[in-house]
């Protein structure tokens, strides 16, 4: 029964490694999706009617057909929205739930219907015929570019330091550029929401989002209510990786506008196609730099302009891109800088929050610059990047938003990969391999990470928790956190058991709700754990503060001599099973419920100066990939990959380790496989799995190696010293890349930086061999 626990511990505290709390039920398929919650008698479904034009009026839309079709329950257009037709996630009222004379994007939402079935929703929406005339559409970002470069948000400068004299007296000055491409987020569990009407205003939406609150302030907000008659609950998502922070917003505000106009309850699931094509992605950006550097390598200027396809409406955009100039300096002190942004709008889907949140391609643009110094040099890229490492001398710990870096520990971590990856001596063998000739490839390369965690918008640093201990002795936890998968249910739940000192099987924790825990953040920016599990502490230790006063009355004994330890509390000289002191608590009428707050000190952020200390710590890590191309196909593979990843203290080192290899093997999709193509109509042409590809089993490393950095303890005071998992490790994944580039960068002896776009497919990979065989001197 205790399975092993050592005299004087607790099972499932901080710091040991259990199991995710529903692991056994994702892999039994027994885990309860909102699509397999028993339906409320009478339930309709909801289908979307999307645009077929890419920018467009609105001739005419004659819906007749489709509300005579068989089991419909009612159409809905923007005329029939009592509120605001808007669920813009910063309230820019540029993102209408239907589309009302115009549109704006091939998908957008221009009506919805409600029948009985969600296949005779779906029939009946196909009957809809609209009239368009066609307006200028701009799909991409040279189009964007082109027309004028207009602007979905305002854009962000950062700089310190004078760029334009800094570049002039550099002993050596490069410019290029790249393109990074988007990301769907292809979750296993699409966009869907179940709306229950209630009494009065009221309604009750299940949804599977990672931003409760959000979500209850949009759909009040088109409904034309106050946000205490709207309740958001959700008790897990099946993935959610930042799309669905804002938009699930959609989909609920359309359900529950059916449920009260029908008095019945509704279910909105699109299918997987209209799931792609009507929800954003992971941006796409055009990055051009400027950059100056020493014969050593370092890095004296860099004159940087990140542009971005972000879509018809502003959606987070704005953070995004601000958050991709925040790590457009990777791990790297740049002495000179200016950075700026560039939002553009375009007549495509809204793109959103994807893991990492632009920060990827931040890291990616810095790396490139890294890469190309070292091909210019004729020197190991990781000789460059050890040279410009923050503090790698004085005075080099200020980033481009002065911020200072107090906490770098690259020096240490890649030291210890380097040598656990035997980097050099295979970097040899490789160079030996290649210096071979032959239709075969390899590379390898060793690419850190430093990734700032906080929300830049300070206000959502904030978390709250409800903790009750009930008489029995069982203890009940509910926070604003929701779990995608991550684990974080687990570890909040680690945390409150380790702070009573109860195993970890009395604590149960409910699905979030905006009825217990109000004004919750997303889940997101990587905070979950942080924010979560402080606010359930602060829960927790409000109780304890009433119990030990209670004990030193009732034993008349000091305060400071109750301690709770391993399923006991001690009370002087006593000894007393948790139950038991519970069970006389509750009798002398003390309190056993709080709730808990907590918000991240010693941040802020002002972004009109472009000054601040946006992110309360920075978490780090490395990676060693090592891969083959066959450059007759451009095909190839990842023979091994290593990392080593700082996670602080990790709260549960199972969990953590399963966060960095997930957030790998998703970064290496972004940058090698997945695939976003709109054509020139404004199609997304990649809407499905057939035409999508995300990475298989086969495409994981035939070696992995990961291991978390054990002697890391994080010097801010976060939750049990831990620190944040959820998005640096996407990008480690950008060892892959540097590899590949590597590797094709052998047929021309490694004289010219192969300047691969994102995603590198075996299409690209091939047409960078080709071209550089071109390059005078090189090898056939």
């Amino acid at each position: 029964m205790d399975g092993g626990r050592k005299q004087g511990t607790i099972r499932g505290g901080v710091h040991s490694p259990e199991r995710h709390d529903s692991a056994h039920k994702h892999v039994a398929g027994s885990a309860d999706y909102i699509d397999d919650m028993v339906e409320p008698a009478g339930t309709l479904h909801g289908w979307l009617g999307l645009s077929e034009a890419a920018h467009a009026e609105i001739v005419s839309m004659d819906l007749s057909a489709v509300r005579a079709a068989p089991g419909v329950a009612l159409v809905l257009t923007a005329a029939d929205i009592p509120g605001e037709n808007d669920v813009s996630p910063v309230h820019a009222h540029d993102d209408p739930v239907f589309a009302d004379g115009k549109v704006m994007f091939r998908g957008q939402p221009i009506f919805a219907v409600i029948a009985e079935t969600r296949d005779a929703a779906r029939r009946a929406a196909a009957l809809a015929k609209i009239e368009y005339r066609a307006l200028p559409a701009l799909v991409t970002i040279d189009e964007a570019l082109e027309a004028g470069g207009d602007l979905v948000t305002a854009p962000l400068k950062l700089e310190r330091g004078d760029v334009e004299s800094a570049l002039k007296a550099a002993p050596h000055r490069l410019k290029g550029g790249m393109e990074i491409g988007g990301q769907d987020h292809f979750y296993l569990e699409g966009h869907i929401a179940l709306a229950i009407p209630g009494e009065d205003e009221t309604v009750t939406i299940h949804s599977s989002t990672q931003h409760p609150s959000e979500g209850q302030v949009l759909v009040a907000q088109v409904l034309g209510i106050p946000a205490n008659a709207v309740s958001v609950v959700v008790r897990r998502m099946g993935g959610g990786f930042g799309g669905k922070e804002s938009q699930p917003a959609l989909f609920a505000a359309v359900a529950a506008l059916a449920a009260k106009k029908l008095n019945r309850a509704v279910k909105v699931r699109p299918d997987r196609d209209d799931d792609m094509i009507a929800t954003g992605k992971r941006h796409d950006f055009k990055v051009s730099y400027d950059v100056g550097y020493d014969e050593e390598g370092r890095i004296l200027a860099v004159d940087g302009t990140f542009a971005a396809r972000c879509g018809f409406s502003a959606d987070l955009s704005g953070p995004v891109t601000d958050r991709a100039l925040f790590h457009a300096d990777n791990a790297y002190y740049y002495p000179a800088v200016r950075l700026r942004s560039q939002p553009l709008r375009t007549n495509t889907v809204s793109n959103t929050a994807f893991r990492g949140f632009g920060g990827p391609q931040g890291v990616v643009g810095a790396e490139r610059i890294v890469e190309e110094i070292a091909y210019a040099l004729g020197k190991d890229p990781l000789e460059i990047r050890k040279a410009n490492f923050y503090c790698a001398g004085p005075d080099r710990d200020v980033t481009p938003y002065h911020q200072q870096v107090t906490d770098s520990i690259l020096d240490r971590l890649v030291s210890e990969l380097e040598e656990s990856a035997d980097y050099q001596a295979r970097r040899k063998a490789i160079l030996d391999f290649n210096a071979k000739g032959g239709i075969l490839r390899k590379g390898i390369a060793l690419t850190p990470v430093k990734f700032g965690i906080s929300f830049t918008a300070t206000w959502y640093n904030q978390a709250g928790a409800l903790v009750h201990v009930y008489k029995d002795g069982s203890i009940h936890l509910n926070h604003g956190g929701t779990e995608m998968g991550q684990g974080l249910f687990t570890k909040v739940a680690q945390v409150v058991a380790d702070c009573f000192q109860v195993d970890l099987d009395r604590i149960r924790v409910s699905a979030t709700t905006t009825e217990k825990v109000p004004n919750t953040s997303a889940t997101a920016a990587s905070s979950g754990s942080d924010l979560n599990g402080m606010a359930a502490q602060d829960a927790a230790e409000q109780i304890k503060s009433r119990l030990r006063a209670f004990a030193a009355e009732k034993w008349d004994v000091p305060e400071d001599t109750v301690r709770f330890e391993a399923g006991q509390i001690l009370v002087g000289s006593e000894v007393l099973g948790f139950e038991e002191f519970i069970a006389a608590a509750y009798m002398a009428r003390v309190h056993l419920s709080a709730a808990g707050f907590y918000k991240t000190p010693d941040i802020h952020w002002d972004r009109a100066a472009g000054k601040g200390r946006p992110f309360y710590y920075f978490a780090y890590g490395a990676a060693v990939s090592e891969v083959t191309i066959d450059t007759l196909t451009g095909e190839y593979r990842i023979d091994r990959s290593d990392v080593l990843h700082d996670v602080g203290k990790s709260l549960n080192p199972a969990i953590d380790r399963g966060q960095v290899e997930g957030g790998f093997i998703q970064g290496v999709g972004w940058l090698t496989t997945e695939e976003l193509w709109w054509d020139r109509d404004g199609r997304l042409r990649t809407h499905a799995p057939s035409t999508y590809k995300i990475p298989l089993a086969s495409d994981v490393p035939r070696i992995f190696n990961v291991a978390l950095a054990e002697w890391s303890e994080n010097k801010e005071r976060t939750i049990r010293r831990s620190k944040a998992v959820g998005e640096p490790p996407l990008m480690l994944a950008i060892s892959v890349l540097e590899a590949l580039s590597m590797a094709v960068a052998s047929v021309a002896g490694y004289r010219e930086c192969p300047r691969l776009d994102t995603p590198a497919t075996p299409e690209r990979i091939l047409l960078a061999v080709e071209r550089l065989r071109t390059v005078d001197g090189a090898a056939a």
